[in-house]
């Protein structure tokens, strides 16, 4: 079974994107504090992680230039936000996330399928 790691802060979409997840037969571990996320990551070794980027105490970004850092760059990441901009886009790209996906674009369903692809 893949493991993927939710990192997300509102508890509804994490219930949401969870249960979905968990239906596709993946097994979830969710972090919602942006600083532990790092320290999850080497702890429960996720076969993904979907991110997002507006989080309490350390943001996406820094998270995604942690992984670079110290050599996570080999875990897959999935940045799921709210933050559309093409900019914005393209950093999440560049900082290593294999897919930006915008929240309001996609169903959880999508998401899933998404994740699926890459896993």
């Amino acid at each position: 079974m893949k493991k993927i790691l939710l990192v997300e802060d509102d508890e509804f979409l994490v219930d949401i994107y969870k249960t979905k997840l968990e239906e596709s037969h993946f097994e979830v571990v969710v972090e919602s504090d942006g600083a532990r996320v790092v320290e999850t990551i080497k702890k429960e070794k996720p076969d993904l992680v979907l991110l997002d980027i507006v989080l309490p105490n350390e943001d996406g970004w820094c998270i995604l230039r942690d992984l670079q850092s110290t050599g996570g760059e080999k875990t897959k990441v999935v940045v799921l936000s709210n933050l559309g901009q093409k900019e914005e886009i393209e950093k999440g790209l560049s900082l290593g996330a294999s897919l930006y996906l915008i929240k309001a674009h996609y169903t959880p369903s999508q998401v899933v399928k998404e994740i699926s692809a890459l896993v």
